[in-house]
């Protein structure tokens, strides 16, 4: 009925502190060299906290839109006051109940997922700084 609201307002949130924390970080990236398989090295910054929060933005309004074209689709939602066809009819405890259950399983899920995606990141990142510290051996050597 209503369980797009959920991630929708998550994703207010994220839009909010995106916003914030990219006017906060002054583009002190955080540089090093990595050596490419070539053996050609290059300068590569790591990814700024701004950039990764955005990641979980985009997940939750995409999925979001998605979600509301869908309840649209299926008449849940209509172009007019009051926009949502359960509270029209009187449904709204049984739409409530669905956005504390389903709405809020979808906002974790998907940031569950964004934790995942910020592990992943930082190994790869982790991986790369211990490879440009070889790859500083090297050239002093």
């Amino acid at each position: 009925m209503a369980c797009f609201l959920v991630p929708a307002t998550e994703a207010v949130v994220t839009t909010v502190a995106t916003k914030i924390i990219r006017s906060n970080e002054h583009d002190k990236a955080e540089t090093f060299n990595i050596k490419l398989p070539d053996g050609s090295i290059e300068e590569v910054a790591k990814t700024p906290f701004s950039t990764k929060l955005g990641w979980l933005n985009k997940m939750l309004w995409g999925g979001s839109a998605l979600l509301a074209f869908e309840h649209l689709w299926h008449g849940e939602v209509v172009p007019f006051f009051p926009f949502l066809t359960a509270v029209e009819s009187g449904e709204t405890s049984e739409m409530l109940a669905e956005m504390g259950s389903t709405g809020v399983m979808m906002a974790v899920l998907v940031t569950a997922t964004w934790l995942v995606m910020l592990a992943v990141s930082s190994a790869m990142e982790k991986k790369a700084i211990h490879n440009s510290a070889l790859v500083k051996e090297e050239v002093k050597a």
